[in-house]
């Protein structure tokens, strides 16, 4: 769509929608973090559509320096792409991450909501606490609630910066297994039953919310991850 059609489409819009239009812009630019539609909503005079609103604005910016991206169910102006290095500054590197880190990262990614014992039984060997420390540090990786299964195990996801790091919408947005193998991100040799060609979005049913009087950081600490 050219610009020039792009502008058209605004002029169309009735005066009200075209503050609309200006307010969300604006919402958008000062947010410090990512905003969902129902935190755009409750901001937009009622009878506002805001998805008519947001793919206005996202395709305003598709060819501009800054995108408006949605990552997860959240919304936010990022620059573009192809601009990105030129934006970049010298900064310390993140040490990089274990084998089994990478591999414990995969299959969660790959695999959720899944527990820690199906995790180990994936890999075939066990691993220290330490290693989904590194993940949960990077918020990458959290608790999201209980497998209903007799013992109620603590069951583990990616989280919405994990969608924000690699530069993805959802997690059937993940590439293969050889895409991952091309770009250097596995080893060649890997676990067996690690099977991820085909990423899925959380099955919510399998999860049974944490309760309220549950310290969920005490629970991982300790290793008690099951009643």
């Amino acid at each position: 769509m050219s610009e020039e059609s792009k502008t058209s489409n605004v002029m169309d819009f009735p005066s009200e929608h075209r503050e609309n239009l200006r307010i969300l812009e604006a919402l958008l630019f000062a947010a410090n973090e990512p905003l969902d539609a129902e935190s755009l909503k409750a901001r937009l005079p009622k009878g506002a559509n805001l998805t008519k609103l947001l793919n206005l604005i996202k395709a305003q910016y598709e060819s501009r320096g800054v995108n408006l991206v949605k990552t997860g169910n959240k919304w936010s102006f990022k620059t573009a792409i192809d601009l990105s290095p030129m934006m970049k500054k010298e900064k310390i590197v993140q040490r990089k991450l274990s084998k089994a880190a990478t591999e414990t990262l995969s299959i969660i990614a790959y695999h959720q909501p899944v527990t820690r014992a199906e995790v180990e039984d994936i890999r075939g060997v066990h691993f220290s606490p330490g290693t989904l420390d590194v993940l949960m540090e990077l918020n990458w990786v959290r608790p999201i609630g209980r497998k209903k299964v007799p013992g109620r195990p603590i069951i583990y996801g990616t989280t919405e910066r994990f969608l924000e790091y690699f530069n993805i919408e959802q997690i059937s947005d993940l590439p293969g297994l050889e895409e991952l193998k091309a770009a250097g991100l596995l080893e060649s040799r890997l676990p067996p039953n690690l099977d991820i060609k085909e990423p899925k979005e959380i099955d919510q049913s399998q999860i049974e919310p944490f309760g309220e009087d549950e310290n969920i950081d005490d629970l991982i600490q300790s290793g008690h991850e099951a009643d």
